[in-house]
């Protein structure tokens, strides 16, 4: 990667969100636990959530990530709570998508999903944007 390919991949936007990841630590009173790890590159992200009808009421984070999972985990974090649980695999999907296939970012409270279009070609870097998400719908499924 060239020092202009990660000036481009590495926004001042992506760094500013790096310093504002929501709900980092611990849920007193959590339901359930998930985390993800990247294979390519070791980030990880653990997630206690608090679930209620249906709905994410809770919820804390952990976050041992590059620059582009942190940036990840603050646009998920500043939105989740208040989620429905069953729209978290589409929630996922739409991203996915997104960095795979320039699909359109997740709408409202997710839009700033957008910023992480930077990385699409940068297969190797996908895994660790969606931990946050992935960590969430494995915790949600254990609680």
């Amino acid at each position: 990667m060239s020092d202009g390919d990660l000036i481009a991949l590495y926004s001042a936007r992506i760094l500013e969100l790096t310093t504002q990841i929501p709900h980092l630590g611990r849920l007193d009173g959590a339901m359930a636990a998930g985390s993800a790890r990247s294979p390519h590159c070791g980030s990880t992200v653990s997630v206690e959530v608090a679930v209620q009808n249906g709905q994410i009421t809770g919820f804390a984070q952990t976050v041992k990530a590059c620059a582009l999972g942190q940036a990840s985990a603050a646009i998920f974090g500043a939105g989740v709570i208040g989620q429905q649980v069953a729209d978290l695999p589409a929630l996922r999907a739409q991203v996915a998508d997104m960095l795979a296939q320039g699909a359109a970012p997740p709408p409202a409270p997710f839009a700033d999903y957008a910023v992480l279009r930077a990385a699409q070609a940068y297969k190797n870097r996908h895994a660790s944007i969606l931990l946050c998400i992935d960590a969430t719908i494995k915790a949600c499924a254990a609680a």
